[in-house]
Protein backbone atom coordinates (compact mmCIF):
# COMPACT_ATOMS: atom_id res chain seq x y z
CA UNK A 1 0.00 0.00 0.00
CA UNK A 2 2.76 2.29 0.91
CA UNK A 3 4.50 1.64 -2.42
CA UNK A 4 1.31 2.39 -4.31
CA UNK A 5 0.94 5.77 -2.60
CA UNK A 6 4.54 6.65 -3.37
CA UNK A 7 4.15 5.64 -7.03
CA UNK A 8 1.05 7.85 -7.24
CA UNK A 9 2.99 10.79 -5.74
CA UNK A 10 5.85 10.28 -8.23
CA UNK A 11 3.34 10.17 -11.08
CA UNK A 12 1.73 13.39 -9.84
CA UNK A 13 5.20 15.07 -9.57
CA UNK A 14 6.12 14.02 -13.11
CA UNK A 15 2.76 15.23 -14.45
CA UNK A 16 3.19 18.55 -12.62
CA UNK A 17 6.65 19.04 -14.09
CA UNK A 18 5.39 18.24 -17.61
CA UNK A 19 2.49 20.66 -17.24
CA UNK A 20 4.88 23.35 -15.95
CA UNK A 21 7.25 22.76 -18.93
CA UNK A 22 4.37 22.97 -21.43
CA UNK A 23 3.05 26.08 -19.71
CA UNK A 24 6.53 27.72 -19.79
CA UNK A 25 6.89 26.88 -23.50
CA UNK A 26 3.52 28.49 -24.26
CA UNK A 27 4.45 31.64 -22.31
CA UNK A 28 7.82 31.83 -24.11
CA UNK A 29 6.14 31.38 -27.50
CA UNK A 30 3.59 34.09 -26.64
CA UNK A 31 6.39 36.45 -25.58
CA UNK A 32 8.33 35.86 -28.82
CA UNK A 33 5.23 36.45 -30.95
CA UNK A 34 4.43 39.70 -29.11
CA UNK A 35 8.02 40.90 -29.52
CA UNK A 36 7.98 40.18 -33.24
CA UNK A 37 4.67 41.97 -33.63
CA UNK A 38 6.04 45.06 -31.87
CA UNK A 39 9.21 45.05 -33.99
CA UNK A 40 7.18 44.60 -37.15
CA UNK A 41 5.07 47.68 -36.45
CA UNK A 42 7.95 49.80 -35.14
CA UNK A 43 9.13 50.95 -38.60
CA UNK A 44 5.82 51.68 -40.26
CA UNK A 45 5.62 55.42 -39.36
CA UNK A 46 5.66 57.12 -42.78
CA UNK A 47 4.79 60.77 -42.19
CA UNK A 48 7.55 63.36 -42.48
CA UNK A 49 8.43 65.21 -39.31
CA UNK A 50 9.78 68.19 -41.26
CA UNK A 51 6.82 70.56 -41.55
CA UNK A 52 7.87 73.53 -43.69
CA UNK A 53 11.03 72.25 -45.45
CA UNK A 54 13.57 74.41 -43.58
CA UNK A 55 16.43 73.23 -41.40
CA UNK A 56 18.21 75.58 -39.04
CA UNK A 57 21.77 74.75 -37.98
CA UNK A 58 23.30 76.68 -35.09
CA UNK A 59 27.10 76.59 -35.13
CA UNK A 60 29.16 77.26 -32.05
CA UNK A 61 31.63 80.11 -32.65
CA UNK A 62 34.38 78.06 -31.00
CA UNK A 63 34.40 75.71 -34.01
CA UNK A 64 35.93 78.47 -36.18
CA UNK A 65 38.54 79.13 -33.49
CA UNK A 66 39.37 75.43 -33.32
CA UNK A 67 39.75 75.28 -37.11
CA UNK A 68 42.10 78.27 -37.05
CA UNK A 69 44.21 76.72 -34.27
CA UNK A 70 44.45 73.43 -36.18
CA UNK A 71 45.59 75.28 -39.32
CA UNK A 72 48.29 77.12 -37.38
CA UNK A 73 49.45 73.89 -35.75
CA UNK A 74 49.66 72.04 -39.08
CA UNK A 75 51.63 74.91 -40.68
CA UNK A 76 54.06 74.98 -37.74
CA UNK A 77 54.48 71.23 -37.95
CA UNK A 78 55.20 71.41 -41.68
CA UNK A 79 57.84 74.12 -41.14
CA UNK A 80 59.49 72.35 -38.19
CA UNK A 81 63.15 71.36 -38.33
CA UNK A 82 63.48 67.75 -39.43
CA UNK A 83 66.36 65.32 -39.18
CA UNK A 84 67.39 63.96 -42.61
CA UNK A 85 70.34 62.06 -44.06
CA UNK A 86 73.07 64.53 -44.97
CA UNK A 87 76.68 65.53 -44.37
CA UNK A 88 78.84 67.37 -41.84
CA UNK A 89 82.49 68.31 -42.00
CA UNK A 90 84.75 66.96 -39.25
CA UNK A 91 87.28 69.73 -38.67
CA UNK A 92 89.09 68.83 -35.50
CA UNK A 93 89.64 65.91 -33.15
CA UNK A 94 91.95 67.05 -30.37
CA UNK A 95 92.65 66.96 -26.66
CA UNK A 96 93.63 70.67 -26.64
CA UNK A 97 90.53 72.52 -25.40
CA UNK A 98 91.94 76.03 -25.92
CA UNK A 99 92.80 75.27 -29.55
CA UNK A 100 89.29 73.84 -30.13
CA UNK A 101 87.70 76.98 -28.61
CA UNK A 102 89.91 79.25 -30.73
CA UNK A 103 89.00 77.41 -33.96
CA UNK A 104 85.33 77.47 -32.96
CA UNK A 105 85.31 81.25 -32.37
CA UNK A 106 87.12 81.86 -35.69
CA UNK A 107 84.57 79.70 -37.51
CA UNK A 108 81.66 81.52 -35.86
CA UNK A 109 83.10 84.87 -37.00
CA UNK A 110 83.88 83.85 -40.57
CA UNK A 111 80.90 81.54 -41.19
CA UNK A 112 78.02 82.76 -38.99
CA UNK A 113 75.41 81.08 -41.22
CA UNK A 114 76.85 77.62 -40.46
CA UNK A 115 76.08 75.71 -37.28
CA UNK A 116 79.10 74.52 -35.28
CA UNK A 117 78.94 71.28 -33.30
CA UNK A 118 81.44 70.77 -30.50
CA UNK A 119 81.31 67.44 -28.65
CA UNK A 120 83.47 66.04 -25.89
CA UNK A 121 84.14 62.30 -25.84
CA UNK A 122 86.80 61.79 -23.21
CA UNK A 123 89.61 62.69 -23.79
CA UNK A 124 88.87 64.11 -27.26
CA UNK A 125 87.06 67.25 -28.36
CA UNK A 126 85.45 66.93 -31.79
CA UNK A 127 84.54 69.96 -33.86
CA UNK A 128 82.08 69.59 -36.74
CA UNK A 129 80.41 72.18 -38.96
CA UNK A 130 77.31 72.37 -41.13
CA UNK A 131 74.01 70.77 -41.97
CA UNK A 132 74.48 69.85 -45.61
CA UNK A 133 71.75 67.90 -47.34
CA UNK A 134 73.71 67.67 -50.59
CA UNK A 135 77.24 66.34 -50.83
CA UNK A 136 78.22 69.05 -53.33
CA UNK A 137 77.39 71.80 -50.81
CA UNK A 138 79.54 70.08 -48.20
CA UNK A 139 82.43 69.76 -50.67
CA UNK A 140 82.12 73.46 -51.54
CA UNK A 141 82.28 74.41 -47.86
CA UNK A 142 85.28 72.13 -47.41
CA UNK A 143 87.13 74.02 -50.16
CA UNK A 144 86.26 77.36 -48.52
CA UNK A 145 87.65 76.14 -45.18
CA UNK A 146 90.85 74.87 -46.79
CA UNK A 147 91.29 78.22 -48.61
CA UNK A 148 90.70 80.15 -45.37
CA UNK A 149 93.46 78.07 -43.68
CA UNK A 150 91.62 77.97 -40.36
CA UNK A 151 92.26 74.23 -40.01
CA UNK A 152 95.78 72.90 -40.44
CA UNK A 153 94.89 69.21 -40.60
CA UNK A 154 92.56 67.19 -42.81
CA UNK A 155 88.86 67.99 -43.12
CA UNK A 156 86.66 64.90 -43.38
CA UNK A 157 83.22 64.62 -44.94
CA UNK A 158 80.93 62.59 -42.62
CA UNK A 159 77.51 61.21 -43.54
CA UNK A 160 75.19 61.98 -40.60
CA UNK A 161 71.65 62.89 -39.68
CA UNK A 162 71.47 66.66 -40.08
CA UNK A 163 68.92 69.37 -39.32
CA UNK A 164 66.78 70.42 -42.29
CA UNK A 165 64.25 73.23 -42.20
CA UNK A 166 61.89 73.14 -45.21
CA UNK A 167 61.32 76.35 -47.14
CA UNK A 168 58.05 78.12 -46.37
CA UNK A 169 55.72 77.83 -49.31
CA UNK A 170 52.82 80.24 -49.67
CA UNK A 171 51.15 78.13 -52.32
CA UNK A 172 48.44 75.76 -51.08
CA UNK A 173 49.10 72.11 -51.80
CA UNK A 174 46.69 70.31 -54.07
Amino acid sequence: MHALAEAERNTNNVMEKMLNAVFMKKILLLFILCSLACVGFAQTFKTDTLQNGKVTVTKDSRIDLLGQKMTEYNEALANKIQMVEGYRLMLLNTTDRSMAMQVRSTLLQQFPEQKIYMTFLSPYIKLKIGNFVEKSAAEEMRKKLIDAKIITGNIYLLPEKVEFKPEKSNQPEE
